[in-house]
């Protein structure tokens, strides 16, 4: 496996130092030509479920969006509702572990509601309709939904006595939500340790301990995802947890497996717009769209599918499309960082005054979203790095990888003090990006254009390069300066030095 182009190579890698990360998949099923979405899964693969058990999803942006968490009541001792109503499909959903259909969980917080109005003493249904309150806000970003999700589950543990293990998933999840990766293990971890045997908990600290820089504790979570809730679901966090490493083989394997083997739609979708992000971050744009429009096809309502669709159009040179696409995208969710990308978008196109209404967007939702409890630093930081004032990102993005320390976080912060005229400041926190983050063009690039400020040519033009060859498309912005600018470094001078 080659690090730096992520194309396949012999095998799968393996890595002795954490064995409860690696695991050998078979071939990645062939999905037949012309069709978007994977193949269902051969009758014979579904097992028998003689009992459901619990699981939840894990945050934005990347798990959240992609799993399911509503903290139910075991189905034998729900009554209010059946497997045959929305709000049933909903439970039944959560018990198995599978992400619940936006129009089911709709139904589920309305009879939850119902139910809390007649028995507002009720600590279990609380917990269950701020679970769901939790997931709804996590994957439509809408401003106040988090709010009134932390209502519901302060509520169920204000009744007293012991903490309700949903109430606190669903803190867990709402902590993750609103990017206090800190606040999800404390949450996270409380539950885990009220109840060990549940998959919840695992799902959020699998997203929470990359947050925080713990990878090592991301691995335990995974190991223990997958043996309380093996399949699809497990499966598709894990692929994220490869993608975090740079094993991006592995990734591909795991995503779809998890597609091939899906049992529902909004399982489905979860599973194909991972595939679509590996997809895109590979470079294979034609790939990703086709993965992007599975998932919408069986969730017309998923964000980041919507969002992947939009920079795969983009990458394949359909920009009006693509900006259809974002404005469906930030419809699903009014998420930030899409008006940002859209804004770029329209930045390479020439139509700057367009572009400064969707930053002005960005910043206006930011404000509301920080109003509800949402951190908005990364977003806001990258915006005031590349559109607005680079002192300003340093100062949001310095107090990020304070609370938050990370490859992620670590490069944010590099690209604004490299924006900012610290280029020399900037080197090794985009350095520590590259070497220990996900394998993605964007990093690279930062890094490249670092060693350029610094004169350090050859430096320059290897990671130029690496970032091309990675995803030639990787941003309509800054791929075609990292093309200007790797022919003006030209070619390297070949042969003995002058005597």
């Amino acid at each position: 496996m080659d690090r730096e182009t992520g194309r396949p190579g012999t095998g799968l890698r393996t890595d002795p130092r954490t064995p409860s990360a690696r695991v050998s998949h078979p071939p990645r099923p062939r999905l037949p030509q012309g069709v978007a979405g994977a193949p269902p899964p051969p009758a014979a693969r579904r097992p028998r479920r003689r009992g459901l058990r619990l699981s939840a999803a894990v945050g934005v942006g990347l798990l959240l969006a992609g799993g399911g968490i509503v903290a139910v009541d075991r189905l034998g001792q729900d009554r209010a509702a059946t497997p045959l109503t929305p709000a049933g499909r909903a439970l039944a959903a959560a018990e198995a572990g599978r992400p619940a259909a936006l129009a089911d969980l709709e139904a589920l917080i309305g009879e939850r509601r119902q139910r809390v109005r007649r028995e507002p003493a009720d600590r279990g249904s609380w917990a269950v309709l701020g679970a769901a309150l939790a997931e709804r806000a996590a994957r439509s970003g809408a401003p106040g939904a988090y709010t009134e999700a932390e209502r519901a589950l302060q509520r169920s543990l204000a009744q007293g006595g012991t903490p309700d293990v949903r109430a606190l998933t669903g803190l867990a999840v709402l902590a993750a939500a609103r990017q206090d990766w800190a606040g999800a293990v404390r949450w996270g971890e409380a539950a885990r340790d009220r109840a060990p045997g549940r998959a919840a908990a695992y799902r959020v600290l699998l997203e929470a301990y990359p947050g925080t820089g713990d990878a090592k504790g991301a691995d335990r979570a995974l190991e223990r995802l997958r043996k309380v809730r093996p399949g699809p679901v497990a499966e598709v966090a894990a692929a994220w947890v490869h993608r975090e490493r740079g094993w991006r083989e592995d990734a591909e394997a795991t995503v779809y497996d998890a597609a091939a083997r899906a049992a529902t739609p909004a399982e489905r979708a979860a599973a194909l717009s991972r595939a679509g992000d590996l997809a895109w971050e590979r470079g294979e744009a034609e790939t990703a769209l086709a993965r992007y429009e599975g998932a919408l096809q069986a969730e017309p309502e998923h964000d980041g599918a919507a969002a992947g669709r939009a920079r795969a159009l983009a990458g394949l040179g359909r920009p009006e499309e693509a900006l259809t696409a974002w404005a469906r995208a930030r419809a699903a969710a009014p998420r930030p960082g899409y008006a940002v990308e859209s804004g770029e978008l329209l930045l390479a196109l020439g139509r700057s005054g367009e572009a400064a209404d969707h930053f002005a967007l960005a910043r206006h939702q930011a404000a509301a979203l920080a109003r509800d409890g949402v951190r908005p630093e990364q977003v806001l930081g990258r915006l005031e790095a590349d559109h607005g004032d680079p002192a300003e990102a340093v100062r949001l993005l310095a107090d990020e990888h304070r609370r938050h320390p990370g490859p992620a976080a670590s490069g944010a912060l590099g690209w604004a003090l490299h924006k900012a005229g610290r280029s020399a400041e900037a080197l090794p926190r985009l350095r520590a990006a590259v070497k220990d983050g996900p394998n993605t063009a964007q990093p690279a690039y930062h890094l490249g254009m670092v060693h350029l400020a610094l004169g350090e040519r050859g430096a320059a033009r290897r990671q130029l390069t690496r970032a091309l060859r990675l995803a030639p498309e990787f941003s309509p912005l800054h791929a075609e300066r990292a093309r200007r600018e790797l022919a003006a470094l030209g070619e390297p001078a070949w042969g003995p030095p002058p005597a």
